[in-house]
């Protein structure tokens, strides 16, 4: 997280709109829900990454971007941050984030919407996808991982470079050691985890390129209530790395996919392998790329503007009629 400074008259307005309370029951849970715009417009829901952030920094830079043009829905997928938290003894899985999207859809009276997925947001949005194709015009990817394996390896490459930098040669090497090693994808993800932990201070820049446009967090709220929310994502995060889902590879349902789809890139993130590319390339029915030059793993913030045009090149603004 990064702190930039506010004037009191924009911090107040701003802490006033965000800690209004949002929640929407889905399914019989409380879901953090954010809503922009017209429903006159083309209705776009916002998918975070993780598993376990929230919206709240895709909002922070491209609400008011955005709002103008689409009917926006953010949210916090269920047991993260804002939303209702899961109880340990709840059943939960991924395929509740699924289902979470098309109630939530079905509630807010929508006939279709477009769908983008950052990051984590990006493999559940091709899940959702797959499994309602007719309930969504379009999706867009803004850096995802379809496969958890190809993405861990890739930022530990990341990692290796990084402590190359400052001067972690050790380190560098046990990073550069485990990619070939032949582990599970869920192993993969926790050695990552815990090296990528060891850079301290430097660890965001595996993601970040551009730290000129940070996200404010404690416009809305404290160091400490942003702790007390990320509880919750614990709790979001556990359950889906025991059920196991999320470690299954998603690329093969890329060909099946008849929507049109937009994958985003960036230059300096290492999330989207090659590899992911390369499948995209080859097997997308409908399918197009854009790559942003000066970006990592947030486009959204880091090169908000540019971001926003390609979102509202792609999704036809003469989609069809949302609300049923």
């Amino acid at each position: 997280m990064y702190i930039t400074k506010t004037s009191k008259g924009e911090f107040l307005q701003l802490r006033c709109f965000i800690m209004k309370e949002n929640k929407i029951m889905v399914r019989g849970k409380g879901i953090h829900v954010e809503i922009y715009g017209s429903k006159e417009n083309p209705a776009l829901l916002y998918l975070h990454g993780g598993p376990g952030e929230s919206c709240y920094d895709f909002s922070f830079h491209q609400r008011n971007r955005l709002k103008d043009h689409f009917y926006l829905i953010c949210i916090d997928q269920r047991g993260v941050c804002r939303s209702e938290v899961i109880s340990e003894n709840e059943a939960f899985g991924f395929q509740d984030l699924v289902e979470d999207c098309e109630a939530l859809r079905l509630k807010l009276n929508i006939n279709r919407w477009s769908v983008l997925g950052h990051s984590f947001g990006g493999f559940l949005a091709l899940a959702y996808v797959s499994q309602y194709p007719n309930s969504i015009d379009c999706v867009l990817f803004e850096c995802p991982t379809f496969d958890f394996t190809l993405t861990s390896k890739s930022l530990l490459k990341k990692t290796a470079y990084l402590f190359d930098k400052y001067n972690q040669h050790e380190l560098k090497e046990k990073a550069l050691s485990l990619i070939n090693q032949n582990f599970s994808p869920r192993e993969f993800t926790e050695m990552y985890m815990e090296l990528s932990d060891k850079l301290g201070e430097n660890r965001m820049e595996i993601y970040t390129f551009s730290f000129d446009n940070p996200t404010d967090y404690y416009a809305a709220y404290t160091e400490e209530e942003w702790d007390k929310l990320y509880d919750r994502s614990d709790i979001h995060y556990n359950l889906l790395r025991e059920e196991g889902m999320i470690f299954t590879s998603l690329l093969d349902e890329i060909k099946h996919v008849e929507n049109p789809m937009l994958l985003m890139t960036g230059e300096y993130d290492p999330a989207t392998c090659e590899k992911h590319v390369e499948v995209f390339i080859r097997e997308a029915q409908n399918g197009s790329i854009f790559h942003f030059e000066k970006s990592g793993h947030t486009p959204h913030y880091e090169e908000a503007d540019r971001f926003r045009d390609v979102i509202i090149n792609f999704i036809p603004l003469q989609s069809i009629q949302n609300v049923t």
